[in-house]
């Protein structure tokens, strides 16, 4: 029976935080209280939060006064969305109620740059960085001066590159050889168009199988998760546009199918090294969270390193939380107290499925019809599959009239658990066939056909 209270501020925006939500109160330990500043009136927050609030732009200032305002009620706070992690919330929040934050400093929040973490592979494991070379916008004074410069390095790493931009763009402003262009007309277009706006990473392509790396950390310790594959393009056969991600899997086992325990120990071995360099000696809270969230691309010369996070994934931390053994509210306070030594998960597959607007990913240029969304249906269905079924909405949004709307971004996802991977991907889709509502999903997340294609890819990579 659970009697100790603990309040907790949730900063959300998302099925992730629905998600940490859950996971933080299945807790046997504790009884939570969740006060909860979110981007919207999401349905699954607003029916689990002691006290919500909507600031629609996630503005620091504005979170910082709603915790001020319940700061008696409030042991610790956590943060899903990136935005404000870059803009310093936990600096913010801390500093001025003293309320300790789930989530790195503004000096830790790595992904504010790409062009950073490149130079800091570069000084701490350079083998797992891919050449690149960088285009400030500030060092040319024309488009023919940028262009001259950018056919100079195509001349020397050949035209099958990844065009980046230096700034977060949600996965969406990459552009890759064989995907998004052809040549090097429609290259540079593509270049032009993060240029207008943020400084431009060229990169050489990585050719292999991709896989995201998560943990959490106490500031003196970094504690693996297990492994899960993450679907960025929009639609099936993975192609179209890259997303803020379709959906995720993980197996029953730490690692995934086409890796193999060494591969798993070489991803930990360079974490570990990406996370000394940040660290120093001893202790540095400032990385308390989950400061590296890496995305691997495993080729036949050993792994890359394509990104760095500093807060969990969204779809990959959904394939863990559901599955945790250890009490997430204990995993907290152990993140916070410095003396988190291990996070236990439970040996199951789990299939992650979104379902998005009509207008999201290029799959309609335009939807003016009705978007409610009812996800009474699928509800009742955790009936029949009991945990082994989560719901958790996103970009959703609970209305005066009841109803619940899709917004832009991925609307709502089914998690889908089961003791193999085709049983959690059946859960999931059958999940996803019971939402009502003008919304559209891959089908393929964790498909045998799809899983066994980058099995042996791998092997053909590694000869």
């Amino acid at each position: 029976m659970r009697e100790e209270k603990v309040g907790i501020l949730v900063i959300s925006y998302g099925s992730r935080a629905a998600a940490m939500i859950d996971a933080l109160n299945r807790s046997e330990e504790y009884k939570v209280r969740f006060y909860v500043a979110d981007k919207q009136r999401n349905p699954f927050n607003v029916k689990h939060a002691a006290k919500h609030v909507v600031i629609p732009d996630l503005d620091i200032a504005k979170i910082c006064e709603f915790v001020k305002a319940n700061k008696a009620e409030i042991d610790f706070g956590i943060c899903g969305p990136e935005q404000p992690i870059i803009g310093g919330v936990r600096d913010v929040i801390e500093r001025e109620t003293g309320v300790a934050m789930i989530c790195p400093t503004k000096s830790y929040a790595i992904e504010e740059s790409k062009v950073a973490q490149r130079i800091l592979l570069d000084e701490c494991c350079a083998d797992a960085n891919p050449k690149f070379k960088v285009f400030p916008r500030a060092e040319y004074a024309s488009v023919s001066e940028v262009k001259r410069a950018v056919w100079q390095f195509l001349d020397e790493i050949g035209d099958e590159v990844a065009v980046k931009p230096d700034t977060p763009a949600a996965g969406k402003g990459v552009g890759v050889w064989g995907d998004h262009f052809t040549s090097r007309a429609l290259l540079f277009e593509h270049f032009m168009s993060v240029f207008e706006s943020t400084d431009v990473l060229i990169e050489e392509k990585v050719i292999g199988e991709e896989s995201s790396f998560q943990a959490f950390c106490d500031g003196k310790r970094l504690v693996p998760l297990p492994e899960t594959r993450d679907y960025k393009r929009a639609f099936d056969s993975d192609s179209g546009q890259n997303t803020g991600g379709m959906g995720s899997y993980k197996t029953e086992v730490d690692w995934l199918p086409f890796m193999n325990k060494k591969d798993r120990e070489e991803e930990e071995k360079l974490a570990q090294m990406l996370f000394r360099r940040l660290r120093g000696d001893g202790s540095n809270e400032g990385l308390r969270g989950v400061p590296l969230y890496i995305a691997f691309m495993h080729t036949g010369e050993g792994a890359k390193i394509l990104e760095i996070n500093s807060r969990p994934g969204d779809p990959e931390i959904l394939n863990i939380l559901p599955v945790l053994k250890s009490d997430f509210v204990d995993v907290c306070f152990r993140m916070i107290e410095g003396n988190l030594s291990s996070v236990e998960c439970e040996k199951k597959a789990t299939v992650v499925t979104y379902a998005v607007p009509m207008d999201y990913g290029g799959y309609r240029s335009k939807y003016s019809g009705d978007r409610r969304v009812d996800l009474s249906a699928v509800h009742a269905l955790q009936q029949k599959y009991g945990a082994d079924l989560r719901i958790y909405p996103g970009s959703m949004e609970l209305r005066a009239d009841g109803s619940t709307y899709a917004l832009g971004s991925r609307t709502v996802c089914t998690v889908g658990i089961g003791d193999t991977l085709e049983e959690a991907r059946e859960v999931s889709l059958d999940g996803i066939r019971h939402i009502d509502g003008a919304l559209w999903n891959r089908w393929e997340i964790g498909a045998e056909e799809h899983v066994g294609r980058a099995v042996r890819r791998m092997d053909e990579l590694r000869g």
